[in-house]
């Protein structure tokens, strides 16, 4: 019988032989070629050179973000503490300070400014909490968990130690904060004749607005520092009523002055480290010296840069005066350092700022008119 076979299909043997010619005719085309060594170099050169145009433009973006946020929260500050002086006539005193011939019987004395106006930045669970006619390491105000809780308002995003300071045995002690108050020049407080300063605040202020002679907009109420500041204080002798010339005589007064906040952890450096507390190296500024001006010391072997001075803790001296050289400072880019004014206006400073103009921002009745730019 013979077998039918259409003539369009081919044969099973003819398309294994149709297939094999095809599969030679595969193998023998040449390989693709692929990237060679100096291809890759080349792009990943590019790549690197994208990157550095690139990152820092990214980075100037993140660090403008950064001050604004900045801005914001001195600018909350700023309108807490005016609806502060609206409601008690006088804005917030930088502590209560204790009877004359007397000192604070705890290490830790009044509340400083930002405790005060805690119910008027939007923080009444906390202000609720805490008494603020006893010393904030005393009960209820030792057993609240206030005193090291963090407050956003009272922190700048470009801080780099956004962080709770610890006691040497590890427990929590208190929370810093980058936003202080104007306490003037050089002199802050006498605790015998009971003189304050030319500042804006200083222990048992009473300042109302019609006391800034030199006008709102034209002295400073709050500025910019950073946490975890080096530190020396209470010298009984040696200091003068006249404020320094420079910084090599601050860094003077750092190395004799006996008690000294420093050390190699970040802990130790106790400088604006509790915002609770109402002395000037925690809770204000001087214009001593211009902003971000570098306090460098060597002690032991070991170098301290950006150190301040508090020649007597108030409230822990019936006698002897402060003097403070507490410098503003920030970590922002350009040594731009957010300020506030009285007014409530919010400025840039930068560290080029002459000494004479930061100094006549810096009291409050000095008979001079300095405006900062906008």
């Amino acid at each position: 019988m013979q077998t039918f076979q259409s003539p369009s299909t081919p044969s099973i043997p003819t398309r294994l032989k149709h297939f094999r010619k095809v599969t030679r005719s595969n193998a023998s085309l040449p390989p693709r070629p692929g990237f060679t060594l100096i291809e890759l170099l080349v792009v990943i050169a590019i790549i690197g050179v994208l990157m550095g145009i690139l990152l820092p433009a990214v980075q100037s973006v993140r660090e403008a973000a950064r001050r604004i946020q900045c801005s914001n929260n001195i600018r909350q500050v700023t309108i807490a503490t005016m609806h502060y002086e609206s409601a008690r006539k006088s804005f917030p005193p930088s502590m209560i300070p204790p009877p004359p011939g007397q000192m604070f019987p705890t290490t830790n004395g009044s509340w400083g400014i930002l405790g005060r106006i805690l119910s008027f930045i939007e923080q009444e669970n906390a202000a609720s909490l805490i008494n603020l006619e006893v010393g904030y390491d005393q009960p209820p105000n030792s057993t609240s968990g206030v005193t090291f809780t963090r407050i956003p308002s009272f922190m700048c995003a470009s801080e780099i130690n956004d962080t709770l300071r610890l006691e040497p045995d590890g427990s929590p002690s208190s929370y810093p904060a980058n936003y202080v108050g104007n306490f003037g020049t050089w002199f802050v407080w006498d605790p015998v004749s009971r003189r304050g300063g030319d500042g804006m605040f200083f222990p048992g202020s009473n300042i109302r607005t019609r006391d800034v002679t030199d006008g709102l907009s034209h002295t400073l109420l709050f500025s910019e520092v950073r946490t975890f500041t080096p530190y020396a204080r209470n010298m009984t002798s040696g200091v003068s009523p006249s404020p320094p010339s420079s910084i090599a005589e601050v860094a003077n007064y750092v190395i004799a002055a006996p008690d000294k906040k420093m050390g190699t952890s970040t802990n130790d450096n106790k400088g604006h480290t509790e915002w609770p507390d109402g002395a000037t190296h925690h809770a204000g500024f001087t214009t001593a010296l211009t902003p971000n001006s570098n306090v460098k010391v060597t002690i032991g072997g070991v170098v301290y840069k950006h150190c301040d001075f508090n020649s007597q803790r108030e409230g822990r001296h019936v006698t002897n005066p402060t003097y403070a050289a507490i410098t503003a400072r920030s970590y922002h880019a350009g040594g731009i350092i957010n300020v506030a004014m009285a007014d409530g206006s919010i400025r840039n400073v930068t560290s080029q700022i002459e000494l004479a103009v930061w100094r006549s921002l810096g009291s409050r009745q000095g008979g001079e008119v300095v405006t900062l730019a906008d």
